[in-house]
């Protein structure tokens, strides 16, 4: 029989992102950062691979990293309205984990498999901020697409991309509840 734990999983059945904007000082320190990488490090990884790693944004790379957006978004001739939606989460930032995705040569696993790895990092980092009593947001955005942001900003090689921006920080609304997936419509079960 197997031993439950219901605190998680209702943890799990009740867990609700917090909208950056709303996200302020102070922020956890490097030691409960640490932790909190740690428990996303523990993602499913095929292969042990280790296709990720992680840049921490303090407060104090944030303005650089939103000059750095507007800078790309005018280079790209983007609209006024998408760059300072580029920027704002840097302009509101007060700390961040970037999560790069970093592809390892692999003759067994294929890079989509550690794309998916990636995408657990993130929600594994999301989910444990949040477990740890802080807000948190998992952003991307158009910087985060953008290779010329990629590298001047964060210094990526050409073999890694950002799958994320893991913002976090104190709470400091809670969100309403929104609506989730109608399960009935979106699950097959298969006996035969």
């Amino acid at each position: 029989m197997p031993v439950p734990n219901p605190a998680a999983l209702d943890f799990l059945l009740t867990r609700r992102s917090r909208p950056a904007k709303t996200l302020q000082a102070p922020v956890p320190d490097p030691a409960t950062v640490n932790q909190l990488l740690t428990a996303a490090s523990r993602s499913p990884d095929h292969g042990k691979l280790e296709p990720w790693r992680f840049i921490v944004l303090e407060a104090g790379a944030m303005p650089r990293l939103a000059q750095a957006a507007q800078a790309c978004g005018e280079a790209l001739g983007l609209d006024p309205e998408q760059i300072q939606k580029g920027r704002a989460q840097f302009d509101q930032g007060h700390l961040a984990v970037a999560v790069i995705e970093v592809q390892k040569p692999s003759a067994k696993i294929p890079a989509l498999e550690q794309t998916y790895a990636v995408g657990g990092v993130c929600l594994a980092l999301l989910n444990a901020a949040l477990a740890a009593g802080w807000g948190a947001n998992w952003l991307s955005g158009w910087p985060s697409h953008d290779r010329v942001f990629m590298t001047d900003a964060l210094g990526l090689d050409d073999h890694e991309r950002i799958a994320g921006f893991i913002h976090i920080a104190t709470e400091t609304t809670t969100p309403p509840e929104r609506p989730r997936p109608d399960l009935d419509a979106i699950t097959t079960w298969v006996n035969s």
